[in-house]
Parts: C-alpha cells; structure tokens; sequence
C-alpha cells in the first residue's frame, strides 16, 4: 500500500489511528486508516469459533511452511554451534517443536565477535560511502519484501503472532525501517566549531564499532529491525542475539543480508539463552556498545555486565505499566475500540500494551459496559485463520504466568468482569481479561503482566488523573482520550512517559524515537535519535598561522 509519493502509507508502518468518524475535533492527524483485524460481531457463542480455530478448523488454509536456516550465522556461513548443541522451537498454536536450533553460548559469541571485529577493523562496511550503504540497505528492503509472506509465517508459528497482521504490517515495516535508515547513511557529519582561540575544530560522527543486540521475543522481526537498521546504516558491525522463543526470522534475514551484499563479519546472529549468549554479549570485552530489548530484571544485568567489563554503553528498553487516561468527553464508541486495541494487540504482549486503563467517573460504567461486551465478542483461536483475533501466548512459561497474575488480581480483591480462563484444548490461548475495582497498590496494576489483561480504574478529575498515571515505577508510554486541546496539554506534559499519543495508540512512525524513562530505561529506537546511538563524536583541531580571522 503506497501514497501518490510512493512513500509507505502509515498502514505499513504499524501507526493504529481511530477511525475518522469518531475523531475528536482536537487538530490531529488522524486521517490515516485503521488497522484492526475486523471484530466478528456474529461470533457465538462466547469463543465458539475461537476454540474451533484452536481446535483444527478447516475453514482456513495455513501455509505450507519450510524452515531452512537453523544454524548460528558467523561470519558469512550458517555454522553448527562449537558445542554441538541445539535447543527447540516450539509452535505456541500446539506447543509441539518446530524446529531444533544451533544452541550458541560464550564460545560462540566469541566467534561472532572475533568476525565483527575483523569485519570492522579491516572490512569495507565502515570504510563505504553512506550512498553505497544505503544502497545496499535498500536492496535488503527488496528481499525482506519478496519474502513477506514466508517471513510473516515464521512469526506466527514462533511466537503466535497473526499471520495477516505480519504479512500487512510487521513485515514491510521493518522493511521501511530499512529503508528510512539508507536514506540517512549518506546524512550523517559534524559540524564546524567556532573556536575561541586561533585554531580550527571540526567534529566528526564515526560509528561506535562492534554492537551487541539482545531482541526479545514479542515482535521478532520489528525489534530485529529497530536494532540492526540504524547500526548499519552507521558503519557499525554485529552480533545479533534473538530470543530463544522466536530465532526463526532472525536467521532468514542474516541470508537476506549476505544476499543484499552486506559483506562477512558485519551482521552475526547467534540464537542461544540469556545467561549464556546474552551474557556473553553484555560482558565481552571486545563489544562496545550494547542495545537490549527486555525485562527491567534482565536489563540491569546486561548494564552490570557492561559496567563491569570494558565500560561499554548500553541503551534499554524495558518493561513498562502504560496507563490510558479516557476523559468524559471522549466519543466513548471510538475510546472503547481504542482501549481495547492498546490492552489486546498482539495478545497482550507488547511493551506499550495500554494495562492501566483509567476512565472519569462520568462515563466509568458504560465504558465497562461496552469494553466487556467487545472483549466477549473478540475471538481468539489460531492466528492463520483470518477471522481470529487473537493468537496463542508465546510459550507456556508466559501462559502460566499470565493465568498467575490473573489468580493474584482475583485474590487481591479485583473484580474479574470477564474471560480470566484458558481457551481451547490445544495451545496457549487465554481469554481477553478485564478487572474492575483495582486498586493502586494491587499487583495487576503495578507489573508488567505481558499478557491479554485490562485494569479497569476510575477517577474524577485531570489532577488525579495524572497522579495515578504516574503512580508506577514504569515510563514507557500513555495514551490520552480527549476532545479538549487545554487537558490534552496539560496532561501530555505532566505524565512521566517517553511517549505519549493523544487519541490514538501505537503511533510509531520510522521518524519518532521510541523509548522510555525511569525503569523502562533509556536510550531511543527509530528516528534520527537511534542512528546517533550508534555513532561516536570525535573532536579535531588543528592550529591555525596568521589567519585574517578566528
């Protein structure tokens, strides 16, 4: 889908924008269409086509689906792992194995790194023109696309992910990211200084060198791209770490990327655990910068890590608790579909999932009324099957955690208003959740559940609001639903998040950074601001003689 300009429309991109019906007259831009998989409003009775989709429904067809890169990708060459090991991927739909996967720990990262330093030192990627980078990022773009559909497979049958959702949005927008960041290869200088003494300064912007890159496992092929496409397009060479749910894209776009022409050594991935490759990674004393994706747990072992070898900079984008304040002027249709989609998407399981929900007292109980009668219509079952809206959780470890966090929301004193229950005889479904009474200082409203579960909250006026939206040790994102410019304001400059969204949700765009304060860490993706984590400073001056001028 492309615009007059030939530029990817913000479907592409994965910006979600209510429909122009319910636009609030705030002065927005939000003409850019909706991507919601289509609500089944026949679907009955409650879950019946989500548990027959669970259960093998033959009304849909799932692509036939060979998986050929398993292997760690060293310098150029898909290698076995110097243990001999492998570990499974498992198929969240069934939970039987996918596939078995080259198991890679210290001494092979030791390797990753050895070519990337090679490849760094003495190769030709950071010695390239940016136009001649660009250019290949752009053909990599080419391949990512003449492989969507395969690619988008792999998602879905490694971490759950609905496979028409891949195929429209996750893939092409990593292959946008890619192509945002070839165009600012050949973008990036210093400046000149004006210097106070008779001299000449200048600084220039050269690429860090080596980058580690742990990528978690809720949204493969997006994460893979927030990380490796800015680190390219700066000369930067790698060591790519997927999580060891999902290492089935990463492999397939280290081929695509030795295809497109990125040369030996610049782009490694190594699929292994945390506490061995990831821990590998944050402490290896040839790496110099690192860039996680993941729990606020594991981040600060990967900054410790870091800190305790060779002092390497890391950026971390971790957990976050993101509250969606809905006003009582909101348009409440437009508000409930927006709420519903910023607490489901991609089962839950997203770092911005809208978990906190707080809604003014005015409109508080038909908003309940209205957000538990979508959530019982929302259908779950398998995510090849076009009708169905929500997929299976990644593994069985979040699928009971999940089921947990739900048990400790009933047992605090929450009021379980639907679902709460796993769905289906195969798999790890869960029904959409939501709570009502929550409190505070109750657990579901305060950790990271990572799963399909709303806490639904009331308040009566704009300072609370933003009282209780700040009431977490998360600031990764909020989102704001109001007619009125002056709340509108007021409250987006007073929550602690590093991104706020006014009557829609999930609007990233390639030029937007994206990242958190407080314990959902620092440091941005996308944007220009990525592209300047993976670039180094340098000053340099040279003594000016008799110069008519400073």
């Amino acid at each position: 889908m492309r615009n007059r300009l030939n530029r990817p429309s913000r479907l592409e991109l994965g910006l979600f924008l209510p429909s122009k019906k319910a636009v609030s007259p705030l002065p927005l831009n939000t003409h850019a269409p909706v991507f919601l998989p289509p609500l089944s409003l026949s679907a009955s009775p409650f879950f019946a086509t989500a548990m027959a989709a669970a259960n093998g429904d033959k009304g849909f067809e799932v692509p036939k689906l060979e998986i050929k890169f398993t292997k760690l990708f060293i310098n150029g060459r898909f290698v076995d792992a110097v243990s001999g090991k492998t570990f499974e991927t498992r198929d969240p739909r069934t939970g039987d194995v996918t596939a078995r996967i080259a198991e890679g720990d210290k001494a092979d990262v030791d390797l990753a790194v050895k070519a990337a330093r090679e490849a760094f030192d003495h190769g030709p990627w950071p010695r390239m023109s940016g136009f001649e980078r660009g250019r290949i990022l752009h053909k990599f773009a080419d391949l990512v696309d003449e492989h969507v559909e395969e690619l988008a497979a792999l998602d879905t049958v490694d971490a759950g992910k609905l496979f028409a959702v891949g195929k429209m949005r996750d893939i092409p927008g990593g292959a946008n990211l890619l192509r945002y960041y070839a165009g600012a290869a050949d973008k990036i200088h210093g400046e000149t200084l004006k210097m106070a003494q008779p001299c000449h300064g200048y600084t220039l912007k050269e690429p860090v060198g080596v980058v580690g890159h742990i990528v978690p496992w809720n949204y493969p092929t997006t994460m893979f791209f927030f990380k490796v496409s800015p680190a390219l397009a700066a000369g930067c060479t790698m060591v790519v770490k997927p999580a060891e749910q999902t290492p089935l894209s990463a492999l397939f776009y280290a081929h695509l990327a030795k295809e497109a022409g990125i040369p030996d050594g610049v782009l490694n991935v190594v699929p292994g655990f945390g506490p061995t490759a990831g821990a590998a990674i944050s402490s290896h004393m040839d790496i110099d910068k690192v860039s996680f994706t993941g729990s606020t747990e594991v981040g600060r072992l990967v900054m410790e890590a870091a800190a305790k070898s060779n002092l390497k900079p890391v950026s971390l984008e971790l957990g976050g608790k993101s509250p969606v304040i809905v006003f009582d002027d909101a348009d409440l249709d437009m508000a409930v579909n927006l709420v519903h989609m910023a607490t489901y998407t991609n089962k839950g399981e997203i770092c911005v999932a809208g978990s906190r929900i707080y809604v003014q007292e005015g409109i508080y109980d038909a908003f309940v009324k209205k957000a538990t009668e979508m959530a019982k219509k929302s259908v779950v079952g398998d995510p090849f099957n076009p009708r169905v809206h929500q997929g299976p959780q990644v593994d069985k470890d979040q699928y009971e955690k999940i089921l947990k966090y739900i048990d400790i929301g009933k047992r605090e004193g929450a009021t379980l208003v639907t679902g709460g229950k796993p769905c289906g005889d195969n798999g790890y479904y869960i029904e959409p959740t939501i709570f009502t009474n929550v409190k505070e200082e109750m657990s579901i409203s305060q950790e990271e559940i990572f799963g399909p579960v709303m806490a639904l909250m009331k308040f009566r006026t704009v300072e609370e609001s933003i009282q209780k939206a700040n009431s977490t040790r998360y600031g990764l994102a909020a989102g704001i639903v109001t007619k009125n410019i002056d709340t509108a304001n007021t409250v987006s400059r007073s929550v602690r998040a590093g991104a706020i969204w006014i009557n829609c949700y999930f609007a990233f765009d390639p030029d937007a950074p994206f990242g958190g304060c407080k314990m959902s860490g620092f440091g941005k993706d996308m944007g220009m601001d990525a592209l300047e984590k993976y670039l180094h400073t340098k000053a340099v001056v040279t003594p000016l003689y008799n110069t008519p001028w400073l």
